[in-house]
C-alpha cells in the first residue's frame, strides 16, 4: 500500500482523522467481502480506482460523523440491554437457559470472541438509536399515495396501428457504395479479437492427493487416535408430563403443580397404557405435548440436570417419581434405548482414506506450490521439467481470449482472468515463454505457455458482404415506416379514422398487454383532455407505432396493492431522509480530504 497521505491522514472529520491505517483496514474488509462475492473471478485492481477509494472513503467520513453524534447526545447501550438482545437470538435457548457453549461456538465459527461480536452488536444498536428515529419520520402524506396509485390503475381504451420494417423492405434500394460504407463505419462490428492456442499444467490439491498414498497401517493409526471420533454415547428417548411451577412460583403455586402432577401419577401407577394421552391433556410443554409428551433421543447432559438424572436411572418402560426442576414437576417415562456403539474399521476405512489424502495433500502443497513456481519460471521456454517433477499433466486449450467467456464455469482455470491476463501479457507473447504461476482460486496454480498467437483481425468484406445488406435494408426499411408513420400520425390528428387499427383493448400501467416499455410510455403520458387522442412511438428497427386512445377511466382500486405502494413511498422517504441528516452531520463535521491520498492508485491489493 502506498503510504502518501499517512502523516496527515486521509481524511478529518471535525477534527478528528480517519488515517492511513483505518483507510487500509476498509480498504481490506472490502476486498474480502468481494472475494467472497465473486470467487474464482475476484481480480483485487477491482478496488485500485480513485471511484471506488473515494466510495470507501465517503462510508468512512460517515461513520466518524456519526460517531460524533453519538457522543455528543451520549448515547449508550447498557449492558443488561445488550444481554437481553443476545438472550432473544434464535437458537441460543435450549431448555429454557441461554446456551453459553453454542453461543461461543458459533461465534468462533465466524472467528469471533463474544467479546468481539458483542462490542459490535453494541455499536450497531446505539447507531440505531441514532438513526431510528430519523428512519421513522418518514412520511408520505395519504393523498399523495392515492395520486401515485389512481395514476397506476388508470385505465386507456387503445388501438394500435404498426408500421412494420418488412413491409418496406420492397422499396429500400441497397448499393455497394452503401454496404461498404457501412462496413468501414462499424469495422468493430467485424473485428476477430487476437487468440491463443496454449498448454498448461495446473497444480492443486487433489491432483497432489491422487499421487498420495495411504497404507493400511496409516489407516489404522489413525483410526486408533481418533476412536473418540467414531464412538456415539448412549442416547435415550423419554416422554413427559410437566406440570409447570418456576422458581420464581409461590409456595402455594407449587404445593398446588405438585399435587396435580401427583395426582396424575397415581393415574399412571394404574394404567401406565396412558401416558401418552395425560400428556396431551394435561402437560404443560408446549414442545412435546401434542406428541404426547415425546422428547425423542437425547444424550447425557442434554437435559436440566434433575431430569437427566432421573432418566439415567431407569428402565425402559418404567414410570419415574415425582422429578422437579425449576421449570416444575416431571412425569417422566423411559421409552427406548440406544446403546453406545463404535464405527467399525472396515466402516470408516474408506473416508479415513480419504482424509489422510486431503490432510497429506495440503501439507505437500505448501512445498510443491514453490517448486512449482520456481520452476516454471526458471526453466521458462517449457513446461514439461515442472510436469515431470511433479507428476503433472500437460493440458492443451484453444481460442482463448483477453476476455473471460460468458457461460464457462468460473472453476476452469484457463477462464479465470488472472490466467488470461498472464498468457497475453506482452512479454510472454512476444518471447513465447512460460507465464508465472497464477493462484486463480485458493491452493490452485496454473502456469501456460503460447503454443501459437493469432493478431487480431478483420473479416474480409465479401465474407461479411450478405449479413451487412441484410443490416443496411433493415435499418433503411425502419426509417422509411418511421417516416410513413409519423405522416400517418400528423393525417390522423387532422380526421379521425380508425382504419387499418387492431382490435381495441385496455391498457395501464399496471397491465401493459406485451406493449414495449418505451412505447407503454409515451401511451400513458399522452394528453387525453381530447378524445380519441393519438400518439406514436419510434420502436428503432421494429418500426413505428401509432397509438389511438380512444377512452380513459379510472380503473378499479386494489387497497391491498395500495397499502404497499404506500409503504414503498415510505420507504423511499425514510431512505432519502437518511442520506439527508448523514449528509448534514458531515456538513456540520467540516470534513477535509486529502485528495492525493485517495486518487493515488495502490502498488499492490493490501
Amino acid at each position: 500500500m502506498r503510504s502518501i497521505g499517512k502523516e496527515a491522514g486521509i481524511a478529518t472529520v471535525a477534527g478528528a482523522p480517519i488515517t492511513q491505517g483505518e483507510f487500509d483496514q476498509a480498504l481490506r474488509d472490502q476486498l474480502d467481502r468481494m472475494r467472497q462475492m465473486y470467487g474464482p473471478q475476484f481480480d483485487a485492481k477491482m478496488l485500485n480506482t480513485p471511484e471506488a477509494r473515494q466510495s470507501i472513503l465517503d462510508e468512512l467520513i460517515a461513520r466518524k460523523a456519526m460517531a460524533g453524534e453519538i457522543a455528543v447526545k451520549k448515547l449508550a447501550i447498557s449492558d443488561a440491554t445488550l444481554q437481553d438482545n443476545i438472550a432473544k437470538m434464535p437458537g441460543l435457548v435450549k431448555d429454557g437457559k441461554f446456551d453459553n457453549a453454542e453461543y461461543t461456538r458459533l461465534l468462533a465459527q465466524q472467528g469471533m470472541t463474544p467479546a468481539m461480536f458483542e462490542q459490535r452488536l453494541r455499536q450497531d444498536m446505539v447507531l440505531q438509536q441514532l438513526l431510528g428515529p430519523i428512519q421513522a419520520s418518514a412520511f408520505v402524506p395519504k393523498t399523495v399515495a392515492e395520486r401515485l396509485s389512481a395514476i397506476n390503475e388508470q385505465e386507456r381504451e387503445v388501438q394500435m396501428l404498426m408500421f412494420k420494417p418488412e413491409d418496406f423492405a420492397a422499396r429500400v434500394k441497397v448499393t455497394d457504395e452503401m454496404l461498404k460504407a457501412y462496413y468501414e463505419k462499424n469495422a468493430a462490428q467485424f473485428e476477430i479479437p487476437e487468440q491463443i492456442n496454449a498448454e498448461y499444467v495446473v497444480l492443486n490439491s487433489e491432483v497432489l492427493a491422487e499421487q498420495t498414498t495411504v497404507s493400511d497401517a496409516d489407516v489404522q493409526a489413525y483410526y486408533k487416535a481418533n476412536e473418540k471420533s467414531y464412538t456415539t454415547e448412549e442416547q435415550r428417548r423419554a416422554s413427559h408430563i410437566l406440570i409447570a411451577a418456576g422458581k420464581d412460583s409461590s409456595d402455594a403455586d407449587k404445593a398446588k403443580a405438585k399435587a396435580k402432577a401427583a395426582d396424575i401419577l397415581a393415574q399412571l401407577r394404574k394404567k401406565p397404557e396412558d401416558f401418552a394421552k395425560l400428556a396431551k391433556e394435561n402437560s404443560e410443554d408446549p414442545g412435546s405435548k401434542e406428541k404426547g409428551g415425546d422428547l425423542d433421543f437425547f444424550g447425557k447432559g442434554m437435559m436440566v440436570p434433575q431430569f437427566d438424572e432421573s432418566v439415567f436411572k431407569l428402565k425402559q418402560g418404567e414410570i419415574s417419581e415425582l422429578v422437579q426442576s425449576d421449570y416444575g414437576f416431571h412425569i417422566i417415562t423411559l421409552t427406548a434405548i440406544r446403546p453406545a456403539g463404535v464405527k467399525t474399521l472396515d466402516e470408516v476405512k474408506a473416508q479415513i482414506a480419504a482424509d489422510i489424502k486431503k490432510q497429506k495433500a495440503a501439507k505437500a502443497y505448501t512445498e510443491a506450490a514453490e517448486t512449482f513456481g520456481n520452476v516454471v519460471y526458471e526453466q521458462g521456454e517449457s513446461l514439461k521439467p515442472a510436469a515431470e517433477k511433479l507428476k503433472l499433466k500437460i493440458q492443451t486449450v484453444n481460442g482463448l481470449t483477453r476476455n473471460s467467456k460468458p457461460g464457462v464455469p468460473a472453476t476452469v482455470e484457463t477462464n479465470n482472468p488472472k490466467f488470461l491476463k498472464a498468457i497475453f501479457s506482452d512479454d510472454v507473447v512476444k518471447k513465447k515463454h512460460n507465464t508465472e504461476a497464477v493462484e486463480v482460486a485458493p491452493n490452485t496454480l496454473i502456469a501456460g505457455r503460447i503454443l501459437e498467437y493469432k493478431p487480431a483481425s478483420k473479416r474480409p468484406f465479401e465474407e461479411v458482404k450478405a449479413a451487412i445488406q441484410a443490416q443496411v435494408t433493415a435499418t433503411e426499411a425502419a426509417a422509411l415506416a418511421e417516416k410513413e408513420g409519423i405522416a400517418k400520425l400528423a393525417a390522423l390528428k387532422t380526421a379521425d379514422s380508425t382504419t387499418g387499427f387492431a382490435e381495441a383493448k385496455v391498457v395501464s400501467r399496471l397491465k401493459n398487454q406485451d406493449i414495449p416499455t418505451a412505447a407503454l410510455v409515451d401511451l400513458m403520458r399522452a394528453d387525453v383532455q381530447k378524445l380519441p387522442a393519438f400518439v406514436g412511438t419510434h420502436l428503432g428497427n421494429a418500426g413505428y407505432v401509432i397509438f389511438r386512445i380512444g377512452k380513459v377511466t379510472a380503473g378499479t382500486p386494489d387497497a391491498a396493492r395500495r397499502g404497499s405502494e404506500a409503504q414503498q413511498l415510505t420507504s423511499m422517504q425514510s431512505a432519502q431522509n437518511l442520506y439527508s441528516y448523514i449528509e448534514l452531520l458531515k456538513q456540520k463535521s467540516k470534513v477535509t480530504v486529502n485528495k492525493a491520498a485517495v486518487t493515488a492508485p495502490v502498488s499492490a491489493a493490501p
